[in-house]
């Protein structure tokens, strides 16, 4: 697989298209919403307007603004609520929609930060398994690279073993 894991701060990655754990309103928020929302300026928000809203395990494309990447990919992660809610499938469909959306935009380096394990609390062990199985399933040769950024040292260790598996 094509991946590369980081850890660092995912506004300052020169890739064709970063992913924000965005939430439904798209409106910005806390975490790296938040984070994305400040470094890119005010077109990442003036298009999210346009936009609307998102769906949980859906995806939107936007401008980076400020950023070196060229485009923001906005997606929805479930909020944890034990797993016995489709939480599974939603934050599977974060990453194969996103990268669904960057091969139809020909983005082919894009960068993706850990959906859903922060405030909405999802367990960052199942979360980096999905994470990685999802992106095998719909990774292909036009997608030249996968960067997974990890903003803590524990999903970056989490990540570093499995991607070892895998």
């Amino acid at each position: 697989m094509k991946i590369d894991l980081i850890q660092g701060d995912i506004t300052q990655l020169n890739v064709d298209v970063i992913v924000n754990a965005a939430n439904s309103s798209l409106r910005g928020g806390g975490g790296v919403d938040g984070a994305i929302h400040r470094a890119g300026g005010r077109a990442i928000l003036d298009e999210c307007l346009l936009i609307g809203g998102c769906d949980v395990g859906e995806a939107v494309i936007t401008t980076a603004g400020n950023m070196p990447s060229k485009h923001v990919i906005h997606t929805v992660g479930p909020v944890w609520r034990g797993g016995n809610l489709g939480e599974a499938d939603k934050l599977a469909n974060c990453y194969i929609n996103s990268l669904k959306l960057a091969k139809e935009n020909n983005l082919r380096t894009i960068a993706f930060p850990n959906i859903s394990t922060g405030v909405y609390g999802y367990p960052k062990q199942p979360a980096a398994d999905i994470a990685i199985r999802s992106i095998q399933e719909v990774i292909d040769d036009q997608i030249e690279k996968v960067i997974f950024i990890c903003f803590d040292r524990e999903n970056y260790n989490i990540y570093q073993d499995l991607i070892k598996k895998y």
